[in-house]
């Protein structure tokens, strides 16, 4: 296991949440009120980062809701995404590690 390596699967984390991000603009762009904000201003750009990234790490604050139902799946799809990436990379470096001590 190399620095390397964690830095990489990081950055991976961190560009999913930028995609998830463009997708729920994709949707809102397409389906206005896709997404209900405890604020009355209007969503912006900021926004659907912010809401990717509480919904990437299953934090869900509940400020901003999706109610469409391609918002809602997504979310949930992204949720997914957030508890299974972590298990599979750990899963993976683990096994990278065992693998390097079984050689030595």
């Amino acid at each position: 296991m190399t620095a390397q390596r964690v830095q990489g699967a990081v950055a991976a984390y961190l560009l999913l949440g930028l995609a998830w991000a463009a997708a729920y603009a994709f949707v809102a762009a397409l389906a206005p009120g896709a997404f209900a904000t405890a604020r009355p201003e209007s969503t912006h750009s900021r926004s659907y980062l912010y809401f990717s990234f509480v919904t990437l790490t299953t934090l869900g604050y509940g400020d901003i809701t999706p109610v469409h139902h391609a918002a809602r799946s997504l979310a949930m799809l992204e949720a997914l995404t957030g508890q299974l990436y972590p298990a599979i990379l750990i899963a993976r470096l683990v096994t990278l590690h065992t693998q390097h001590d079984a050689k030595r």
